[in-house]
């Protein structure tokens, strides 16, 4: 077998030994032969090889759900059970494309056979059919597509320079000079609303929040998040701070929800404006990973020197290192947001030192049942 690298010593940590021993050993055709005899082994290797070609084909399973999603074809399913050719009619494709579309979503759980040419929803296909923010999200990936087509060429170039990614966000835009703060929000908030019950639905089933307390959300667009905690928690009072002319859009939401009395509306730009002084507590949904080290900094810090002694800071969003949410931290938002040309994702501890960087007393990180959704850290001023 392999010896370990000659360079692997002197300073090199005791982990950095141990896994060049075991790629080292587990690279060896003579290892890979032997362990394919023993059963237990060899039942290891075959999902490690499928995790491995999974890695290799995802981009193609990817697209056969935005090809379910382009064509309509969770609803035509939906409908079902229907024969391969009448699908082949309501999504404009010939008898043997709609076939191999449909075998391909089988393969997925898009789609399932309940006899022969009997074809009606899969599991996964009617998770995502009754769901369309999850479809919202998944039209929305063709811009990263776009610009992940030479990745090499992606992580080469300035992040101050366009992408179709970071066209599309308008806050990112506006970052990086290509306009101002506030052009074209309405696609940016929609958008977010479409899909920020997933975050909202982790809050709720690990954060309580207490009776008669007054929650701002900053950054909170058209208002969909404080819906949502806000019908959960009557007794709340809700503000919304976010730039004018989408606070004023997700006011009007709030207050035809949830009542006007409840509602109060702060328009501003959250690094430039004071944030509102009097709540309980303040939420950053799906914020801070958007922006780079300096400008988060700076947020944290402004959201501090609005806060009085006890209050907290609510940040939610997918984060990195997380159990059970390792690749969606930094293998999809890692390139994700580097496409987008502002912010990283970060992980618990990190964020924890950047709020104590900011004058927050104390932090903690709060598991939730769906990380790749979201993770949760409160942090006390």
């Amino acid at each position: 077998m392999k010896s370990t690298p000659a360079h692997l010593g002197g300073r090199t940590s005791g982990r950095a030994r141990w896994i060049a021993r075991r790629n080292a050993v587990f690279a060896d055709p003579r290892f890979q032969h032997w362990a394919a005899k023993l059963p237990i082994i060899r039942r290891i290797a075959r999902i490690r090889a499928r995790g491995a070609f999974d890695i290799l084909a995802g981009f193609t399973y990817s697209q056969v759900l935005r090809a379910f999603v382009d064509s309509n074809l969770f609803e035509v399913l939906s409908e079902g059970p229907v024969g391969h050719g009448d699908v082949a009619k309501a999504i404009d494709l010939s008898d043997h494309a709609a076939l191999t579309l449909l075998r391909a979503g089988r393969a997925l759980k898009l789609a399932d056979e309940a006899g022969e040419d009997e074809w009606m929803l899969g599991e996964q296909g009617a998770i995502l059919a009754a769901n369309p923010g999850a479809q919202a999200m998944i039209r929305h990936q063709s811009l990263l597509y776009r610009d992940l087509a030479d990745p090499l060429a992606l992580l080469r170039r300035d992040r101050k320079e366009p992408t179709d990614l970071s066209r599309y966000w308008s806050y990112a835009g506006a970052l990086h000079g290509a306009g101002q703060a506030g052009e074209d929000t309405g696609e940016y908030s929609q958008l977010m609303a479409a899909s920020q019950h997933f975050v909202a639905d982790q809050v709720l089933t690990s954060f309580r929040f207490p009776k008669r307390a007054k929650l701002l959300d900053v950054g909170g667009g058209h208002g969909a998040f404080l819906e949502r905690i806000g019908t959960a928690y009557p007794d709340l009072e809700l503000g919304l701070f976010d730039l004018p002319e989408v606070a004023e859009a997700g006011g009007e939401r709030l207050r035809e929800a949830l009542g006007s009395h409840r509602v109060s509306v702060h328009p501003g730009d959250f690094f430039r404006a004071a944030i509102p002084e009097g709540y309980d507590i303040v939420s950053l949904v799906r914020i801070l990973h958007d922006h780079d080290d300096e400008p988060a900094a700076e947020l944290l810090a402004n959201i501090r020197r609005s806060l009085a002694p006890g209050a907290r800071l609510l940040i939610a969003e997918p984060m990195a290192r997380v159990a059970g949410a390792e690749a969606m931290g930094e293998a999809f938002f890692g390139m994700y947001l580097w496409a987008m040309g502002s912010g990283r994702p970060r992980s618990p501890d990190e964020i924890a030192s950047m709020a104590k960087a900011a004058g927050f007393a104390g932090t903690r990180a709060i598991p939730t049942l769906q990380p790749i959704n979201a993770s949760l850290v409160v942090a006390t001023a």
